[in-house]
């Protein structure tokens, strides 16, 4: 279905909640089609956000440790994003 969904499994350091939470934001935008919610879907989304991501935070806490890690960084930990996300959040200050 999505073939950019983060692997978090076995990340060294293990996954963060932020990592996970914008993980299961990735997942509801795609399922839902909704990108930026609006004013009349925007609890319902967040709602579904927030059950994504205690699932997951349930499920990668219920698995055995991965033989080796993902293949590809997160997003969240490559320089370049969090440049962006830090300049955004500079912009909103």
């Amino acid at each position: 279905m999505c073939r950019n969904i983060t692997e978090l499994r076995g990340l060294e350091p293990a996954a963060t909640d932020e990592e996970i939470e914008a993980a299961a934001r990735q997942y509801v935008r795609k399922v839902s089609g909704i990108t930026r919610p609006t004013a009349a879907n925007e609890d319902v989304f967040e709602v579904a956000v927030a059950e994504v991501t205690a699932t997951t935070l349930r499920l990668l806490s219920a698995l055995p440790p991965r033989r080796q890690p993902p293949k590809t960084v997160p997003p969240l930990r490559r320089p370049e994003v969090r440049a962006r996300i830090e300049a955004r959040a500079a912009r909103v200050e």
